[in-house]
């Protein structure tokens, strides 16, 4: 073969070469463009369950993440309910336990969504193998617990996140609640008024680890209470200094036990182990307390279980100097706004439905007018984490764990005020 025929076929290998390689980087260009999934090991297959693995398949769909979620794996208590679980919901496989979904390489993520006495174990553990951990409110059982977890949240390898549902945070009203106040539209504030009641608690409704203190912590209050107390201080940025005039209430004594032949078994019912046709209600049906917050407002907060007619009723109102925000949850697409600067003449309760794009997260879901409901709050604030993860900032303050036992410690310090009849200050617990 002549020399130039060797310099032509040279050159055309070159070429291949070249080729190949532009090729290959191509592919690499492509895979470093690629989103990082964060695994999402969801513990718990219950009702929240649900909710949370709904929440982490809808989030991609709805905003755009760098870091979106993928369901890798479950754990409950039961094998043939975990297994149930990830054939529904789509989770790539059910773990025998627990233990052995946190150890898990492709799980980045450890989603608590187990009863309350369950948190602080799970979530500390996760926290120690170094996973982002997401966990249920309240944050735990006893202050003792939450003060453990926050230290762990704290004491945890360097990059490693933990938050907390309180869902309610990423209603669009209440978000919007919090930016007017922020933007000093309501001047300094003077009153929060806060409610949740709910009446499935009734006496006809079965006995559940939600109805014993040894599982659940408290009742309505840590249920309840405890979204309203976040709430409180999410909205307002103030914190609750001093509790005083607590009150709780335990109305039922003795509550059905669950048999295999029970039908409409209700939130979180759970069948009896022994054989009883009653087992103890060990936990308050109610609770109610006053505070004072740092920056001089007054404070109230009411839970119940037991309050008829009322289904999923968190409710707030916040009064002040300029004007006043009240929120429903059973209207949650509806903000109420006084405007006490316009003329007396023109003074009166408006509606602001909170579906505009320039809503919170409103924007992310339908057209206005066409309402949100109690599902997306929750893919909200997946979208938020997700965010957060791949090291940018959520749409408004996701709480940590830190945060979250500030909360608790409000809680605490009510429980006190309740048995010993007096003011506590919550810096002292």
């Amino acid at each position: 073969m002549d020399r130039s025929v060797r310099s032509h076929d040279s050159m055309i290998q070159r070429q291949d070469d070249c080729g190949t390689m532009k090729k290959i980087n191509s592919r690499k260009s492509a895979q470093a463009k690629a989103p990082r999934e964060v695994g999402i090991g969801l513990v718990g297959a219950g009702f929240m369950g649900r909710i949370h693995a709904n929440a982490w398949r809808q989030a991609p769909l709805f905003f755009n993440l760098k870091s979106p979620p993928t369901l890798t794996a479950v754990a409950s208590g039961h094998a043939k309910e975990s297994n149930e679980f990830a054939a529904k919901w789509g989770v790539s496989k059910a773990s025998p336990s627990w233990e052995r979904l946190i150890k898990d390489p492709k799980v980045a993520l450890v989603d608590v969504c187990v009863p309350n006495y369950l948190h602080a174990a799970v979530s500390i553990a996760a926290l120690k193998a170094g996973k982002h951990v997401a966990c249920e409110k309240p944050l735990a059982n006893t202050i003792t617990q939450a003060r453990d977890m926050a230290l762990a949240a704290l004491g945890a390898k360097k990059g490693v996140r933990t938050f907390v549902w309180f869902n309610y945070r990423r209603c669009p009203a209440v978000s919007l609640m919090r930016e007017l106040i922020h933007q000093g539209r309501l001047g300094r504030i003077r009153h929060i008024r806060a409610q949740y009641l709910q009446d499935w608690g009734r006496a006809s409704t079965p006995h559940s680890w939600r109805f014993d203190g040894a599982l659940a912590g408290s009742g309505a209050h840590g249920d309840l209470n405890a979204h309203i107390v976040d709430m409180a201080r999410f909205v307002t940025g103030d914190e609750i200094d001093q509790v005083c005039g607590a009150m709780e209430a335990q109305f039922i004594q003795e509550r059905a036990a669950v048999t295999a032949s029970s039908k409409n078994l209700g939130l979180g019912a759970q069948k009896s182990k022994r054989g009883a046709q009653q087992q103890a209600s060990t936990v308050d049906d109610a609770f109610l307390f006053l505070a004072r917050m740092h920056n001089g407002a007054v404070a109230s907060f009411e839970a119940s279980r037991m309050a008829t007619g009322n289904k999923n009723a968190n409710r707030m109102e916040v009064n002040g100097e300029f004007g006043s925000v009240k929120f429903d949850f059973e209207r949650m697409n509806e903000l109420q706004w006084w405007d006490d600067t316009l003329p007396a003449r023109e003074q009166g309760w408006s509606r602001i439905l909170c579906t505009d794009p320039s809503h919170p997260y409103a924007g992310h879901f339908w057209p206005p007018g066409h309402v949100l409901g109690y599902e997306h709050a929750f893919i909200s604030m997946a979208a938020d984490i997700c965010a957060v993860l791949a090291g940018g900032e959520p749409e408004q303050p996701l709480a940590d764990f830190v945060d979250a036992y500030r909360t608790q410690q409000v809680l605490e310090a009510a429980i006190i005020s309740a048995r010993e009849q007096c003011w506590i200050r919550t810096d002292t617990i």
